[in-house]
């Protein structure tokens, strides 16, 4: 039924917005392959140090993006092109895990990654929770009792037969108790649980694979930092200190692996154990801005429509810069362009009907923390913003396109607006004809895409949004995400499908409406 919805409504836009309309026509030509070559060879160079939240590179950047706004014509909003936000980054060294008056190493014996705040942990009980696996088929939770203020250890992955099929989906493949990270740690934060040991058999591989993200820095806003964790503190530790809280018991993690995957039936049980977790990180405190482009409205100022994408990017490590040409490089050029576009229009006459607020975030690296300010401390009203169209990565092609430059991952666009959607859809057919592709906009993506930008932060308080994206590719988060690799031609017409879109929800004569009910959960 609500495919059938989304047809009439494509139907019905069609008498209104099947003729191209001319002005816009007109001012998406200044947005151009050379412009934005221009601004990503500067802001993705190795001058500006990858661009981290916090830092010199992303100060740099935020000068940059001012600069542009100031020299295309757009005005401070009140007062300033900046919207601050105060941070606390805490360094990963400084956590120790002791176990039977045993001292373990961080990086060798144990890791964890950021998401939650320092803790002292004292158990000398430890449940064994198998492979922490709550589903139809499998599940570690059934005979588990109650695992409120407890400490629980289970592996990573899942249990698999002799013929190579999930316990779990009873096939061959992956199901997303492995593909994502956070599915077991949301069941466990369900369970009230004081704390996750997650046993990981390739430690030193895993640490060697992952030590740029256990090594970087977190971060979070200071006026979240009395609030409770969002998941519970996790770490992932070595069979060898998984066999030491198992000694007592008189098990193993060898024998209790072969032991699930022989029989195919969750094993939980209680041991003893002394553990002593003490999370006691450095801190730093720092400040960050978001850079805000407003082009007011005519008749319909008071309503507001948000652009973004986030300008930051994940720095440098060591002496190799990341300099995060498409991630996310490509989104804040294309908004520079739309900024460019649109003040152009309205110096000829020809601006908005409807406020248009063009807003570079940081902080999207260490938890889309910029957004996050901006919704908890709006400068223009949330119940007065329409939409937010978000731009992530939208320069490479990822490997499911092969060959095929012509293509950008919608994600959201039907979440809370049959309307937007039909906008979005009717915006690309006139104008653009680019391949729409809902993959990654699935309620089943084990990716979830729909919780990892900054547009998130807006569906959450029941904006409808847009997210527009390439996918990954193999320099996803490297420092091999270099400018050279850029289709700079994507990048345009990509941001000229996002200019129409904007165009035609800024000037429309009624708002769009919020008619779905999100079927996402929200994440917390």
């Amino acid at each position: 039924m609500r495919l059938l919805f989304s047809f009439f409504m494509l139907f019905l836009f069609h008498a209104s917005f099947s003729q191209k309309d001319s002005l816009a026509i007109k001012y998406a030509k200044t947005i151009t392959a050379d412009e934005l070559s221009k601004h990503l060879h500067v802001l993705a160079s190795d001058e500006y140090e990858g661009r981290e939240t916090g830092r010199k590179g992303q100060k740099m950047a935020a000068e940059y993006i001012k600069k542009h706004f100031e020299n295309i014509g757009i005005p401070p909003v009140n007062g300033s092109y900046y919207q601050e936000f105060p941070l606390t980054i805490k360094y990963p060294h400084g956590v120790t895990i002791n176990i039977n008056d045993k001292e373990y190493e961080f990086l060798k014996d144990f890791y964890f990654f950021r998401g939650f705040n320092d803790t002292l942990i004292k158990a000398n009980e430890i449940v064994f929770l198998g492979y922490g696996i709550d589903d139809e088929n499998y599940s570690d939770y059934k005979d588990a009792g109650d695992l409120n203020g407890k400490i629980v250890m289970f592996f990573d992955g899942e249990p698999f037969d002799k013929k190579k099929k999930s316990y779990v989906t009873q096939r061959e493949g992956f199901s997303g108790w492995t593909m994502s990270w956070r599915k077991k740690l949301e069941r466990a934060k369900r369970a009230k649980v004081a704390g996750a040991l997650i046993i990981t058999n390739d430690m030193k591989g895993s640490i060697e694979n992952l030590r740029h993200y256990i090594e970087a820095p977190s971060m979070k806003l200071d006026t979240e930092e009395k609030k409770p964790h969002r998941r519970p503190p996790n770490f992932y530790i070595s069979t060898e200190m998984a066999d030491a809280l198992l000694s007592q018991s008189k098990k193993s993690t060898e024998v209790l692996k072969k032991k699930i995957e022989k029989k195919g039936k969750p094993i939980s049980f209680t041991t003893q154990g002394n553990l002593k977790i003490d999370v006691s990180r450095k801190e730093e405190k720092v400040v960050s801005e978001n850079v805000l482009g407003y082009i007011e409205g005519t008749d319909k100022k008071d309503e507001v429509l948000i652009l973004t994408a986030h300008y930051d990017h994940i720095g440098i490590d060591g002496e190799e810069v990341y300099n995060g040409a498409d991630d996310d490089g490509s989104g804040t050029v294309a908004l520079l362009e739309l900024a460019e576009a649109f003040s152009v229009a309205k110096k000829a006459g020809n601006g908005p009907r409807r406020s248009i607020l063009i807003m570079p975030v940081a902080g999207e690296e260490k938890g889309l923390l910029g957004s996050k300010y901006y919704t908890d401390n709006p400068i223009f009203k949330l119940e007065n913003t329409i939409a937010d169209l978000n731009i992530d990565m939208i320069g490479r092609i990822d490997t499911m396109h092969e060959g095929n430059a012509n293509y950008v991952y919608l994600i959201g666009s039907d979440k809370l607006s049959t309307e937007l959607h039909a906008i979005s859809e009717k915006a690309n057919a006139t104008y653009t004809n680019i391949e729409l592709d809902y993959t990654f906009n699935q309620p089943d993506d084990p990716n979830r895409f729909y919780y990892r930008s900054d547009h998130y932060n807006f569906a959450k308080n029941q904006i409808p949004v847009i997210f527009y994206f390439n996918g990954v590719h193999e320099d996803y988060h490297k420092s091999t995400d270099t400018v050279e690799k850029i289709d700079f031609d994507k990048i345009e017409k990509i941001t000229k499908l996002v200019f129409y879109t904007a165009w035609e929800l800024a000037n429309r004569e009624k708002r769009i409406e919020v008619d779905v009910e999100n079927e996402f959960e929200k994440e917390e």
